[in-house]
């Protein structure tokens, strides 16, 4: 009976963690269809997806007996459903053409592109919008401005480069302490290697999903498939396993503990208009160059997306705003302020990866 219940506290631990520790909480709304109604004044509410440490047979430090270990397999991904369904499959899988997909993310942010899209097509010749936005690392908010005449394409690609700079807000935050569960550092993942290419894949799932006939769930499902498809995913659960196996110690360390920072060896901050996989080392397979994505930045007609709205965060005392930003008279930036984020980012970066690199060989040679 004591083996019995310890099984069970384990089983309840490990669902516990997974879905709070190690997820990223994302604010999708409810399901909006085009045409349905919009309630701009409500915040979106927050579903949880579970999205993945990278690597595997990882450790959280105070919990013994724990490890994580969400690779999946393309047998596993089964449908999708908008707004998330226990029922899906999510977990790390590896691509010869894509690097590591986190399919949490991926499909995170197929439904954001779906939801943005919703709003947008709403928006449309009624004005300035006012959207707030849950708080992170500050108080968000998002302000449209859609002329009648923007076409049904042009939306798309407006509701993907939003979604796009949401989920690189994420990171940035991320990196600056902003965390789901106070007190739990999630700067252990922030700009892990598979996590903005993840995201940007599914951006650009869902914006292939909404110029498709099928409904929005069918075509989801098929595009994440053939996508994966397309960029030489594997077909065993065993080869995404090799493929960490591969880069272990390189790119992850499966010697430290979730949420020690330095877990992650490896990370990639150069994405803020296109994201280049991380392919494992020598194991090419003869499958072709790496895929590149780009971030949607301009209509159909060559404007700016950046014209049609804006995406502002009020930093809060996390962010050392003083300190990028010496010019500015008060907290507020906006999406177009990244770029000097991620340069800063990116400089301490490497100091920190010279760093952790050198402290994990000391730790292996012990």
């Amino acid at each position: 009976m004591n083996f019995i219940l310890h099984k069970l506290m384990v089983t309840r631990i490990k669902r516990y963690i997974i879905l709070v520790f190690v997820c990223n909480t994302i604010a999708i709304g409810a399901q909006n269809t085009p045409g349905d109604e919009v309630n701009l004044d409500k915040i979106p509410p927050r579903i949880i997806r579970a999205c993945c440490a990278f690597g595997y047979d990882l450790k959280l430090w105070g919990v013994p007996f724990v490890n994580i270990d969400q690779v999946i397999s393309i047998d596993d991904l089964g449908a999708h459903h908008y707004m998330s369904n226990k029922s899906e499959g999510i977990g790390t899988i590896y691509t010869n053409k894509g690097g590591f997909i986190d399919v949490g993310h991926l499909r995170d942010q197929i439904d954001w592109t779906r939801y943005l899209y919703t709003i947008i097509l709403y928006s449309r010749g009624k004005g300035e919008i006012v959207m707030p936005l849950r708080k992170e690392a500050g108080r968000k908010t998002l302000y449209l401005n859609i002329p009648e005449q923007f076409d049904d394409n042009d939306c798309m690609l407006l509701a993907g480069k939003i979604t796009y700079d949401f989920s690189l807000w994420h990171e940035i935050s991320t990196w600056y302490g902003a965390s789901t569960v106070p007190l739990m550092s999630e700067k252990f993942s922030s700009f892990s290697v598979e996590d903005v290419y993840s995201n940007l894949l599914g951006i650009h799932v869902g914006m292939k999903a909404l110029q498709s006939n099928l409904p929005f769930n069918q075509a989801a499902t098929e595009i994440i498939a053939s996508s994966l498809d397309s960029l030489a995913v594997v077909k065993t659960a065993q080869e995404t396993y090799d493929a960490y196996d591969a880069v272990k110690q390189l790119w992850y360390t499966d010697k430290k503990r979730i949420p020690r920072k330095s877990i992650t060896l490896k990370r990639d901050p150069d994405v803020l208009t296109s994201s280049r996989p991380w392919l494992v080392p020598n194991n090419s397979n003869g499958v072709g160059d790496p895929v590149v994505l780009e971030v949607p930045l301009i209509t159909t007609k060559g404007d700016l997306l950046t014209n049609y709205y804006q995406f502002t965060i009020d930093l809060n005392h996390r962010i050392p705003v003083k300190e990028i930003f010496p010019e500015y008279e008060n907290s507020r930036i906006n999406q177009d302020d990244f770029g000097v984020l991620l340069t800063k980012i990116s400089n301490e970066l490497q100091i920190m990866e010279q760093s952790t690199l050198a402290e994990n060989k000391e730790y292996l040679q012990k």
